[in-house]
This record gives C-alpha cells, structure tokens and sequence, in this order.
C-alpha cells in the first residue's frame, strides 16, 4: 500500500517531487535558537499582555465585580483553544501555526486569509504599543518627543529580532520574568492586606467584603457579564504565540506540550488571581479604578510608596515585551505566507543566522507607518486600523476550532505516533467551543459600543477572503514546497554558519 502524504512543515501536503534537502544560500529555514527557560517564559508572557494591566478597569467598571465571571468564561475558552492548537502544534510544528493548519485542512482559502488577518492584527499592535511605550518614556524624559521615542523603541527591538532568534528569546524572557515576579508580588501583598497581615492598609481586615458591599457580586445584573466578556476577550490575545515559536526550538513538541498543560494555571494565577485582588482591595464602583488604573487603585490602598511609577515600569516592560513578541510573530507569519506562496517569495529569505529578515523588515515597515497614522490621524485612518482589526483574536480562536475538527483525522491517518496532546471530549468540545465563539461574535453586533468594531473586522475580513479566492480562481497559487524549520544544527547551503 502507498503510504499517504505526510504533512509538510508549513501544513500543506507537497504538490509534486519532494522537495531539495537543503534551500539555497540566501533562502534558507529557520533555524533553532530558542532555549527552553525561552519558550517557558514567552508562554507565561503570552498571556500577560499591556492590556491586563490598562484596560482591566473598563471591564470593572462595567460589570462590577461578577468581571470575575468574565473573566474566567474567556479564560475557558482560551484552555480549549489552546488545546486544539496544541495537539495541532505539538504533532506538526511550523512557524504558520494555526494558518498552516487551515491552509491544510480547510484550504489554501483559510491559510491565506487568517494568516494574513493575523500579520495585519499584529502590526497594528505595534503602533499601539509603541506609542504607549512612548508616552510613559515621554513623561519621564520629556527632552525627547513622543515620536523620537516610539522610533527608539522600535529601532531597538528591531535590531534584537534581526540579530538572532536567541536574542528575541532573551529579551522575551527577561520581559516576561519582570511581569511575572510583579503579578505575583501583587498578589501575594494584596492577599496579605486583605486577611489583615498588613495593618498599615486602608483595608485591613477587611477580607471579602468589597466583592459584595457595593450593589452586589452582580450589580449590573447577569448581563454585564456578556459586556465584560466583549472588554476583555482581547487581552488574552497572545497565547498562541508559543506555538509559533516552539518551530524555532530544538525540542518543539516537547514545548508545546508544556505550554499547552500549563495554560490553565496562568489563566488562573494571572488573570483571575489579580483581579479578585484588586477587587477585594477597591469597592469596584471607586472612581480611583477609572482616573489611576485598577492595579494603582489596589496598591494605594495598601499604602506602597510611588505606586505610580512602580506600576508605569511594570506597564512599560509589558508594552515592550508585547511590541517584540508582535514584530517576531507578525515576521514569522510573512515567512509562512510567504513559503506557502500566499506573500511575496523575497519574505522566505533569512541571514545567515537564520532570520528572515525581509519578513521583520516589512512587517515593521508597516509598523511605523501605523505609528504615523497614529500622530497624524488618531481619530480617523489610525481609528480605522485599529477598529478593523479589534475582532482578529475571535477569528483566529473560530478557525482553529474548524481546523483541529478536519486536522485530527488528518494526523490520525498519517502520524497517529505524533497525537501525543489529544483536545478532551473530542469533538464534542470543539463543536462547543466553536459555538460560543460565534455566539460572541453575533453578540458583539447586537452590542452598540463593540458593533461598529465588528463590522469594520469583518468588512477587512471579508475583503482577504475574496482576494484569496480571486487568487485560486485565476490561478495565482502556489505549492508549498519547502520545510519552514531546518533539523537542529542545520545550516543553509553555501552558508559557513553553523546555528545561531
């Protein structure tokens, strides 16, 4: 009996003769450079983005504390998520992820549109947090303007991912230790204010009171709970990203296993954690959770000295650490496009130290521009952007639910060895899943402050998926041909170096 195609790199099954061993000088994989304390921490960091720390008082302020329960109803569904593209990751890893896996098992179609949806979700971000990194460095440095530091910023991070995958690794393990030793630290102090350990807090003692004291846990009653969902499903944008990275480590399965186990008790630590914290510490109706943040709001109770600025370093190292997970993943993404023949061929091209760094370069390219629209146009091209981009995260969760339904047979009838992370209550729980996703997704439109939001993704969304059928239709596609990752310690053809 022939045995049946194996699953490329890139997800695709080859269209023809395999492929050269070895790409040309010039063109070559990636290659293996991210340690495993690197993909530890770029997990943990994955999930703790800016926006825990700066949009978690909006959530409160909307639903009160039953925010909780929103909380925890997206953190479900980011387990599950995470679980399906884990079983995904953990028998096929490549840099295109969740789009090389829809390329495969829904069509070229789908690996087009949600890959390039997800590079244009990305850049955008990157103009988001360069100019909230710029405004914090601003007010510390006020000689140099907000512009002059946004470019700073980017420049340095640029040079950091066009050096080397290692040096992203390291400057996302470092970003991401400071934010866990800061959430940890947080909860570890608030706890102690609120059982009274801490006499010198304005709420010692006080214990649990403020979860009900105010109105009650649902003040706003059960629907708030829908609107604190609509507030928060975004921050948790960036769990994923381990599995793109994992391509670039020399034990990938091995890393997405770990991450995708340890997912829920990130969630539950960081996310749910913190925010019963500060909610046990502030009444949720304290109008200090609007004007300084939640997190501030929480430590004055407490009586921290300099709060304010203790917090702006802790929100500046999250900007950072998210602006250079964005460049490293919007890069990687172009690459995968681009060796599935979905972007420009020039985006597969990598250094010797195996970068592809035409993908970095344009996809920061982008960047600026966006950070431009930002200071020209705040309210109308840059609104815009990021208006057409808010609802990418809800997209990418659907397809990857669609995807792992067809990807399991796939795997089963070809690697069944490589099924070595299995997605519980297969596949009642992905149907499930899927289910509350689109759920969210009408819901956003009945909903007047996330409709025009909504409209505007899938307007952009609507557009990528007709240029990816435009392309099929006319005959613009092409096979993916070669292995987006090299073996370990594999160097290009013609290049001296051996891995970084």
């Amino acid at each position: 009996m022939t045995r049946p195609p194996t699953v490329t790199a890139d997800g695709g099954a080859p269209a023809g003769p395999p492929p050269p061993a070895q790409p040309s000088a010039g063109d070559g994989g990636l290659r293996p450079g991210l340690r495993n304390r690197h993909l530890s921490m770029i997990a943990i960091g994955g999930v703790i983005g800016a926006g825990l720390f700066v949009g978690s008082g909006s959530g409160i302020a909307a639903a009160g504390p039953a925010i909780l329960v929103s909380y925890a109803l997206v953190g479900l569904l980011v387990v599950l998520v995470m679980r399906m593209l884990g079983e995904m990751a953990a028998a096929n890893p490549t840099s295109g992820s969740f789009s090389a896996y829809a390329d495969r098992a829904l069509g070229r179609w789908a690996g087009f549109s949600i890959g390039w949806l997800y590079w244009f979700f990305w850049v955008v971000v990157l103009a988001v947090e360069a100019t909230a990194g710029a405004t914090i460095l601003n007010g510390w440095v006020p000689a140099i303007p907000q512009w002059g530091w946004s470019l700073i910023v980017m420049l340095v991070l640029t040079g950091s991912n066009l050096a080397s995958v290692a040096s992203y690794g390291e400057f996302e393990f470092w970003f991401a230790g400071i934010k866990v030793v800061a959430i940890g630290a947080f909860i570890i102090i608030g706890l102690l204010a609120v059982f009274g350990v801490l006499p010198g807090s304005d709420n010692a003692g006080a214990g649990f009171s403020h979860l009900s004291d105010a109105g009650g846990f649902l003040p706003k009653g059960p629907g708030a709970i829908l609107t604190g969902v609509l507030l928060v499903v975004f921050s948790f944008m960036g769990s994923e990203i381990v599995t793109l990275a994992a391509g670039e480590s020399a034990d990938p399965r091995r890393a997405v296993s770990k991450a995708t186990n340890s997912v829920i008790w990130r969630i539950c630590i960081f996310y749910l954690g913190s925010i019963f914290v500060v909610l046990a510490l502030v009444p949720w109706n304290d109008k200090s959770i609007a004007k300084d943040g939640s997190y501030v709001a929480a430590l004055d109770t407490i009586g921290i000295p300099h709060v304010g600025t203790v917090m702006d370093v802790i929100v500046l190292t999250a900007v950072l650490s998210c602006l250079n997970s964005g460049l490293y993943t919007a890069s990687r993404m172009a690459f995968s496009l681009g060796r599935r023949g979905d972007a420009p061929r020039a985006f597969t091209r990598t250094s010797r130290r195996g970068v592809p760094h035409v993908a970095i370069m344009s996809s920061v390219a982008f960047g600026f521009v966006a950070v431009w629209f930002n200071y020209q146009w705040p309210d109308t091209v840059f609104q815009f952007l990021l208006n057409s981009s808010g609802a990418v995260a809800l997209f990418v969760w659907l397809v990857i639910c669609l995807t792992q339904l067809r990807m399991r047979r796939i795997i089963l009838r070809e690697s069944p060895d490589k099924l070595v992370v299995r997605m519980w209550l297969f596949p009642y729980l992905t149907w499930v899943t899927a289910a509350v996703i689109v759920f969210v997704v009408g819901y956003m439109l009945t909903d007047d402050s996330a409709r025009d939001e909504m409209l505007l993704s899938l307007l952009v969304a609507a557009i990528v998926v007709a240029i990816a059928v435009v392309r099929r239709a006319v005959g613009r596609e092409t096979p993916a041909a070669v292995p987006a990752v090299e073996p370990a310690g594999a160097a290009p053809a013609g290049s001296p170096e051996g891995p970084a």
